[in-house]
């Protein structure tokens, strides 16, 4: 049998070369735009909350960005708590409200689907996190066309 002769890893330890980038760090020229498309479910895998990091990515980069939640996506932007709105109920609980706020807060904008809203998920526009804006369901196709047609980034989030 091979006998392990390496140290076990300690805190602290460095595993990769986290500085190192092969890539210029691009930023954006003025006035392009970035949108970021939900259509996955809240804490069911960890795109939702990596693509909502992304979303803060491109604010910095200097993106004017939008983030589109729809389907269930929706589920997002949703205000949360237990045992009150607001409250976290364990660590990481809160994670996307607190993201979408900081999207938000950076100058960011966020829209959700009314239709998936109400008919998929029984919310009314009182459920959004303040500050998101609903739209309608014909709006979901015109946002993405609309960027498009502006040569905007555009990263879509599709799982089901």
């Amino acid at each position: 049998m091979p006998a392990v002769t390496k140290p076990a890893n300690q805190k602290g330890d460095f595993l990769v070369d986290y500085e190192s980038k092969v890539f210029e760090d691009v930023k954006a020229q003025p006035g392009e735009k970035a949108l970021v498309t939900f259509h996955t479910v809240a804490f069911e895998g960890s795109i939702g909350l990596v693509n909502l990091l992304q979303a803060s990515r491109l604010i910095q980069k200097g993106f004017e960005t939008s983030v589109l939640l729809y389907g269930p996506g929706v589920t997002l932007g949703v205000q949360r708590g237990f045992p009150k709105l607001g409250d976290e109920a364990f660590p990481g609980h809160l994670n996307f409200n607190n993201r979408i706020e900081k999207i938000l807060a950076d100058g960011g904008k966020v829209y959700a689907c009314r239709f998936a809203l109400q008919a998929l998920y029984g919310h009314g526009e009182g459920a959004l996190i303040p500050g998101i804006t609903p739209i309608s369901p014909l709006d979901v196709m015109d946002i993405i066309l609309l960027h498009r047609r502006d040569n905007a980034f555009i990263l879509d989030t599709w799982t089901l």
